[in-house]
């Protein structure tokens, strides 16, 4: 292939490479950008239009309305603005030659019907922080007893489940971390008799289903009285991650320099002074880029922690899900929801993304 054939040929793969990657962040960002122009809408505006409405369009909008006379006969033909048409036909709405719609409004009874016009509609000034004060102090809710008094509660909210959610999330991602490490670190660099087949054990159980061990491990917490603890969810959480923790750390430790270890040792460093002088220093990329993702799973968790913790302590997702209401009323408050629960994971994931290349990297890069 000549040197013009193959420059065109990379040409033309870079652009496809990138066209894809622009068709990715697209179908990421926009239903997020969504969502969040949504978070600021007002209930009823979110109700009758899409989020889409807010950039400048051309929308129908109200200019007045048409009184009927109680002479007029609504079960026959109507005619108005030089125009006769039925009962559903109005109902339907009709455009008339100077560009207005008249529609009828509700049913036969109210003989009113609404006119509207097309016109250029610019940003809304209607936005709104309401959604947002519902979902972190609780939607404010009057309603009458039996009595006929008028009670004024608060709904529910994310202010305590935030905080049970960083209960469950930070010891839930330090501790298999470390036990990881530690493992990692022995099936590396320690000699003992079944290493390579417990290090198969624990690959192993990469492929076991999370549900079929709910059961069995609800039923000795309930037995040992740690169900609906965080001392039992932190265990829970520790045992579903330690395999997959210890299976990326092993393949990141393993690849560091054997010549810095052999030096350590001949220096009479321990294997715990190695570990923790050495090792984890060295692996901060690793751990960081697995810190990533147990931090992402356990904030977003809603099954492990309905069934260790239920409703006693509930955790962000379980507060979500009760925002709608019990009929759904108040799905609304969803986006706002999402965007409150969203804040602690992006910044985590801020925070770390400069080990986050190199720790799905692991075993190329050392340090």
């Amino acid at each position: 292939m000549s040197a013009k054939g193959y420059k065109s040929q990379k040409t033309a793969s870079s652009i496809l490479v990138n066209t894809i990657l622009i068709v990715i962040c697209l179908l990421w960002t926009v239903p997020t950008l969504g969502i969040l122009f949504t978070s600021f809408r007002q209930s009823e505006d979110i109700f009758r239009s899409g989020w889409w409405t807010v950039f400048p369009h051309k929308a129908s909008v109200e200019t007045g309305e048409i009184l009927l006379d109680d002479s007029v006969d609504v079960n026959g033909p109507i005619t108005l603005e030089g125009v006769t048409a039925t009962f559903e036909e109005w109902r339907q709405g009709i455009t008339l030659e100077d560009g207005r719609t008249l529609q009828w409004f509700g049913n036969k009874r109210t003989r009113k019907l609404i006119v509207s016009e097309p016109r250029w509609v610019g940003f809304p000034t209607n936005l709104t922080l309401q959604n947002y004060k519902d979902v972190i102090g609780g939607k404010t809710i009057t309603f009458k007893d039996g009595a006929g008094n008028t009670i004024t509660r608060q709904g529910n909210n994310l202010g305590e489940a935030f905080l049970n959610s960083l209960a469950v999330s930070i010891p839930g991602t330090i501790i298999p971390i470390l036990m990881a490490a530690f493992a990692a670190f022995g099936f590396s660099w320690l000699n003992f008799p079944g290493r390579n087949i417990l290090f198969t054990i624990i690959v192993a159980l990469l492929v076991v289903p999370l549900q079929s061990a709910l059961v069995p491990i609800l039923q000795d917490f309930v037995n040992m009285g740690l169900n609906g603890t965080f001392l039992g969810i932190w265990l829970a959480h520790t045992g579903f991650g330690l395999p997959l923790a210890t299976y990326l750390l092993f393949n990141y430790i393993s690849s560091l320099s054997r010549e810095l270890l052999e030096a350590a040792y001949i220096d009479g460093a321990s294997n715990f002074t190695v570990f923790t002088r050495m090792i984890l220093p060295l692996s901060v990329p690793s751990l960081a880029s697995f810190a990533i993702f147990q931090f992402l799973w356990l904030w977003n968790d809603y099954l492990v922690a309905l069934i260790f913790l239920g409703e006693k302590n509930r955790v962000v997702t379980f507060a979500l899900a009760s925002l709608v209401g019990e009929k759904g009323q108040d799905w609304h408050l969803m986006t706002s929801g999402a965007f409150v629960s969203m804040i602690l994971p992006l910044l985590v994931f801020l925070l770390l993304q400069r080990y986050f290349v190199r720790g799905l990297m692991a075993g190329s890069v050392k340090g």
